[in-house]
């Protein structure tokens, strides 16, 4: 069906249809909308990456019955202080040890370290518990 002149003429006298100024202000709006979600999410990824730290195991070493120690990287920005809590444990998964390491600031971005942890008992594991900025 097709609208003649005058109906044409009277849906826009009478607001039936948009008229372009009104389409154009409507994708502007949505392109403000899109573009300022757009930099809220990417200034939230990079102020959350800015302040993270990153702790991997990378060996241990069973010193005897009351010992174990803890091999493990930390990456973090440079000159950042840092506490890590270093955890030893049994065969059946039991904390036997615990510890909490303060690392000084430093210029490196990443860093080894070798803990020990007293135990309580005889250890089979150490690892790094987690890791967070002071």
């Amino acid at each position: 069906m097709t609208l003649t002149d005058v109906d044409r003429k009277l849906a826009e006298r009478y607001g039936r249809t948009r008229s372009a100024a009104s389409r154009r202000w409507s994708w502007v709006i949505v392109g403000v909308i899109a573009v300022a979600a757009t930099g809220l999410l990417g200034w939230s990824t990079v102020a959350n990456a800015i302040n993270t730290v990153d702790a991997d195991t990378t060996g241990f070493t069973l010193v005897d019955e009351h010992a174990v120690e803890v091999r493990f990287q930390v990456s973090i920005r440079p000159d950042t202080r840092v506490a890590c809590s270093l955890e030893a444990q049994d065969p059946e998964h039991g904390i036997v040890g615990f510890r909490v390491v303060e690392l000084t600031a430093s210029d490196d971005h990443t860093r080894s370290v070798t803990e020990r942890i007293p135990t309580i008992a005889e250890a089979t594991t150490g690892f790094v518990r987690s890791c967070w900025i002071l």
